[in-house]
């Protein structure tokens, strides 16, 4: 695949009418209109993603997208990048939080080794290595563009293998040292945003290490002088990006393509769900959102994609325990939608909606 054939991809629209099918079966049920909030238009999302009004999200998995960045070197981390791998491992062991969680919410946990520095193959941890990392952005471009398609072809192909083992939800998750900064440079690029305005501690910056991260960010914006345009947001991918939102891309991509709903995770998931909708318009009407990260850019990205998460806790965990948690909520949501009492069970007259 190249950019070109990237960026020329097609994505149609989910299903309006089971849309509306499963906003009608939600007004059947024993409740007041709309009672169950965002979570009645977030099940008729994914009923219209799926094209199915069961709404049948009984097999859950989250893909993590494990991967190191160069950038590290400008010293814009508090830990090196033997944490990336170290958190792997634990993932391969069904140890880190984001498996914790998955056993909790009967979700299968796939982790992923995109791009970790290290040459050695982690037991458990999927091998999909397309560099040990990523180069330094301010010395030159993250990627070559076709690291950044391999990466972007990882994670669709990983779509299409869940699709065919029967998951029916997927979720986005990562791990990477360093990749705060990669999504904040990325974010200011995409949004026409300053550093100051989107970069924030991570996993706790001191006062001093947070303006080197804004400034090695500014650099970056001023080296490589992004415009727009699809494949301007290719570059911006490939040029200050990392392997693991190269990935994410593609799995957003993936789900659009397969019509297979996408919970998005914290603010890395985001900038990388921004991308697949810059590159391939209409992506975002298969991605679900769940958290608000507490980083600066989270905000933002959650603005321009018109997307309104229903979990805004402070979380900045990663590996997609935001996405984990809320696949615990919309299993709540689809028990009630599904094996529902009716009105007509507890004899009482339905609501009826009046015209606004």
């Amino acid at each position: 695949m190249t950019k070109e054939e990237l960026v020329s991809m097609q994505i149609g629209r989910p299903d309006e009418g089971i849309r509306k099918k499963v906003q009608a079966n939600w007004d059947a049920v024993a409740k007041p209109l709309d009672g169950m909030g965002a979570f009645e238009s977030i099940v008729a999302d994914i009923g219209a993603i799926r094209g199915d009004e069961s709404v049948d999200i009984t097999r859950k998995a989250v893909i993590v997208m494990c991967a190191d960045n160069g950038i590290v070197e400008e010293g814009v981390s508090q830990s090196g990048q033997e944490v990336t791998a170290a958190v792997a491992a634990s993932m391969g062991r069904q140890e880190s939080s984001v498996c914790r969680m998955a056993k909790v919410a009967g979700a299968k946990v796939i982790p992923v080794d995109i791009g970790i520095a290290g040459a050695q193959n982690i037991a458990h941890v999927l091998d999909k290595k397309v560099a040990r990392g990523t180069a330094n952005f301010l010395h030159r471009p993250a990627m070559t563009e076709q690291q950044a398609l391999s990466a972007v072809a990882v994670g669709m192909e990983l779509v299409q293998n869940c699709k065919k083992e029967g998951f029916t939800l997927l979720a986005t998750g990562e791990m990477g040292i360093g990749n705060t900064t990669t999504c904040s440079a990325m974010a200011a690029a995409l949004l026409g945003l300053t550093a100051e305005q989107v970069t924030g501690r991570g996993a706790g910056l001191s006062d001093e290490r947070l303006k080197k991260k804004i400034a090695v960010i500014r650099e970056a914006l001023i080296k490589y002088q992004f415009g727009q345009g699809a494949l301007e947001t290719f570059r911006i991918l490939q040029s200050v990006g990392g392997l693991d939102i190269a990935g994410l891309v593609g799995v957003f991509l993936g789900g659009a393509g397969a019509h297979i709903p996408v919970v998005m995770d914290g603010v890395i998931s985001a900038v990388a769900a921004l991308t697949a909708e810059r590159l391939v318009p209409g992506v975002r009407h298969y991605v679900i959102p769940s958290h608000r990260s507490r980083e600066p850019a989270a905000a933002r990205i959650m603005e321009e994609l018109d997307m309104h998460p229903v979990i805004d806790a402070g979380l900045a965990l990663g590996e997609g325990t935001g996405a984990v948690m809320m696949f615990g909520l919309l299993d709540m949501a689809c028990e009630i939608y599904r094996e529902h009492t009716s009105f007509a069970d507890i004899a009482v007259e339905p609501y009826r909606r009046y015209p606004l």
